[in-house]
């Protein structure tokens, strides 16, 4: 995924913000987790997040996603 649309990005920042779990697709492996915050840092964006299930945090390069949906329940 090169770069969110602005509509993407209101969503997962809603997603963000109301705690709601998204589905995160790379190499072809999907991984459903609760999102905390995105960041930038050296000019590249992450997703942080963390395993609804252990708690392990996870981050994620936007730039080596391939998709991203918000779980909808």
């Amino acid at each position: 995924m090169a770069q969110l649309s602005h509509s993407e990005y209101d969503r997962l920042e809603r997603a963000i913000a109301e705690g709601r779990r998204v589905c995160v697709l790379r190499q072809g492996r999907d991984i459903v987790v609760l999102p905390l915050r995105l960041r930038y840092s050296a000019g590249r964006e992450f997703l942080e997040a963390t395993h609804p299930a252990t708690g392990e945090g996870l981050v994620f390069l936007l730039d080596e996603v391939d998709a991203i949906e918000i779980v909808q329940w």
